[in-house]
């Protein structure tokens, strides 16, 4: 059973402001929750059903707390529409400061405020082999259940950064490619050096005005419809195979 005050605790964890004065967030569903298990994340907290108790003792220890509960209060806890596994709620580690890299690429959203989106972009940065995001304040908190849920566990293994983005590219030795509706086509593109800064902006607005100025390369993915625009997480995941392919 979930008590009432880890309830009251868990459901507070919906929102920024509770998840940053506890420094903590949770994790819904048996593969996350395992995967998260399995890392060196610090599990304050695991509540799960007893099937999965049974079937996963050998790692649950690792939880500092262990509570078996119901499918439904899982549910009532969490976010999710159906939950017959598990729910962590998880330590926020301990917030690093970036440091440009003389090889590899770094993706870098620009005020990216859709959870989904962003939680989608963890996970194809995960797929592509980039270790790190930095993101603009303004951009959604990696945190946020539904951030996390769309992640799959990718945020394990990527890092993200929150800082102000114009000086980190105005001072980059690395090239900064920005992507915009004009420009040059990912498709033919030539590398000058391998790695670099990927810039991608929101859906309405695109990349801020501030930022263009450190953009070095402005890039495009070519259109062969009408569509207006293309999702920020598609457009992410079609950038990053053409310049990985090109790595």
């Amino acid at each position: 059973m979930i008590s009432n005050k880890w309830l009251k605790l868990i459901k507070s964890l919906h929102l920024k402001k509770y998840r940053k004065a506890e420094q903590l967030f949770f994790v819904e569903g048996e593969k996350a929750v395992l995967e998260v298990l399995a890392s060196d994340w610090q599990v304050s907290a695991l509540f799960a059903t007893e099937h999965f108790l049974q079937r996963y003792a050998s790692v649950t220890a690792k939880a500092e707390l262990v509570q078996q509960c119901s499918s439904d209060e899982l549910i009532k806890a969490g976010t999710f529409s159906s939950n017959d596994a598990a729910l962590a709620v998880v330590k926020i580690p301990a917030s690093t400061g970036f440091t440009a890299h003389r090889s590899g690429w770094v993706l870098v959203l620009d005020q990216v405020n859709d959870p989904g989106n962003l939680g989608t972009i963890i996970r194809i940065a995960d797929w592509y082999g980039i270790k790190h995001i930095v993101c603009s304040p303004d951009t959604a908190d990696c945190y946020n259940p539904k951030v996390i849920a769309a992640a799959k566990g990718s945020f394990l293994r990527v890092q993200l950064h929150y800082q102000p983005l114009p000086a980190l590219l105005a001072t980059s030795t690395l090239p900064v490619y920005g992507a915009y509706l004009g420009g040059e086509s990912v498709h033919s593109l030539t590398l000058t050096e391998n790695g670099g800064f990927i810039v991608l902006g929101n859906e309405a607005n695109g990349i801020s005005a501030e930022l263009e100025d450190t953009i070095s390369r402005k890039i495009t993915i070519p259109a062969f419809g009408q569509a207006e625009s293309l999702n920020v997480g598609i457009a992410a995941a079609v950038i990053c195979d053409n310049l990985l392919r090109l790595s």
